[in-house]
């Protein structure tokens, strides 16, 4: 599918949606599984672009697994601190998870690997992981441009000793050195020296480990991991995704309808139900039901614009862009300067699509102002980014004449994603 035109809709779009597991506990869990020393399994596992990479480089690397996509589950050997092969070339694709994760695990190992990847994740930073593992004594040689993918690296024996660390790029390192270092002789104690010292997707590592049995604190401005300890896996079930279950809330703040997420809780670790708190802001109604949480949109259609920080839930500024037009005043999305380093430079792709539809849009700085307006028919470049392509889908749903270029890019997260908004649509899902 080259295009996919959206089908406006007259009518409150309402009803039950399911939604893939999510990503980032996805490959959290497998590469906790890979470092356990235990079998274990893993229920309502995300298959995607993305995960499929990690499950590739995980076999590539000597793991044994057993995968049924159809049951959603993957059974995992665990091998602690030792990586089964110890030459391997793999190829995380465009899974930045993957890309970080996998690094760092291989740097502090005993192998000598090569570590491949798209286009897409050679430009995406990596340069500060790089460091601090080469500080760590791992030795990288750069395949093209110095501190980006593709690289080969040469581990260090798995030694390990405390770093300071900026992740005002991406949390993505920092979560990485908490996953691997349990299980060192030695552990780490991590200092960051960003502004920016925590993060909704450090919940979730942290959360993770702790309920895996690892014992790691943060004082404000150290993360602390202990060393020679164990992961306890067993049997885990993964959430569904909550970054793909805001588009479907979004289209309930869209058409006043009213939208439930099977299995998406207010108990959820994940990051991304702080957009749901901004829905509330914009007008519309949020319960808590048996089957999940459900959004009710405004019933007089109207949504109201908001000024919001969204620097730690910021995988939900394109979905927050999408509804803005729609919105009675501006809204400004602060502080989301890093989302330039992401699949491509989402916020360059947030003012170049809205301003092609004929909305007023502007960067200030790392914020973004978006004015209410008239939609204007326009074909969405989606920038290879599968959060383009399914967040500015929302917009054609309330204006005739939008049209998304490469549609499947969505494949990264959320393969089935235009198959469960036609059910949607159709009052088919459940």
């Amino acid at each position: 599918m080259e295009t996919y035109k959206v089908k406006t809709v007259d009518k409150p779009l309402s009803g039950t949606v399911v939604v893939p597991g999510s990503k980032s506990m996805t490959n959290r869990a497998l590469l906790l599984a890979a470092l356990s020393e235990e079998e274990a399994i893993l229920q309502g596992v995300l298959f995607s672009d993305d995960s499929r990479h990690f499950l590739d480089c995980l076999v590539t690397l000597g793991y044994k697994l057993d995968i049924n996509e159809t049951e959603k589950t993957v059974k995992l050997q665990g091998c602690g601190r030792k990586i089964p092969n110890k030459f391997a070339k793999i190829n995380v694709g465009s899974a930045g998870t993957a890309a970080r994760f996998i690094t760092a695990m291989l740097a502090l190992s005993d192998g000598e690997y090569e570590i491949g990847c798209s286009e897409q994740m050679e430009k995406r930073p990596m340069e500060e992981l790089f460091k601090v593992l080469t500080d760590m004594g791992a030795q990288f040689t750069y395949l093209k441009e110095e501190g980006h993918l593709p690289v080969r690296v040469k581990g260090n024996g798995g030694i390990c000793k405390d770093i300071d660390m900026d992740i005002s790029k991406s949390t993505q390192f920092l979560s990485a050195m908490l996953m691997v270092t349990p299980v060192t002789d030695s552990g780490i104690c991590i200092r960051i020296t960003s502004e920016k010292k925590e993060g909704s997707y450090i919940h979730i590592t942290m959360k993770m480990l702790q309920s895996f049995g690892v014992d790691v604190k943060f004082d404000g401005e150290c993360y602390t991991v202990p060393g020679k300890q164990k992961l306890q896996i067993g049997t885990y079930y993964i959430e569904p995704d909550v970054s793909a279950a805001c588009y479907f809330y979004g289209m309930a703040a869209l058409t006043g309808g009213k939208v439930i997420v099977k299995n998406v809780h207010s108990d959820s670790m994940q990051g991304d139900l702080k957009f749901l708190s901004v829905l509330e802001k914009m007008g519309c109604e949020k319960t808590e039901e048996q089957d999940g949480i459900a959004i009710q949109g405004p019933k007089d259609g109207k949504l109201k614009g908001v000024d919001i920080n969204m620097n730690d839930f910021s995988d939900q500024a394109l979905t927050l862009a999408a509804l803005a037009p729609f919105a009675d005043s501006e809204t400004v999305i602060r502080n989301i300067g890093h989302i330039r380093g992401q699949e491509c430079n989402r916020m360059a792709a947030i003012v170049n699509e809205l301003k092609k539809c004929g909305i007023g849009c502007w960067e200030d700085g790392d914020d973004i102002h978006i004015e209410s307006g008239e939609i204007v028919p326009a074909v969405i470049e989606t920038y290879e980014d599968h959060r383009v392509a399914m967040a500015f889908t929302l917009l054609g749903l309330k204006a005739n004449g939008i049209v998304i270029s490469n549609p499947m890019c969505c494949k990264k997260t959320f393969e089935t994603y235009y198959e469960v908004l036609e059910q949607f649509i159709a009052g088919e899902s459940k």
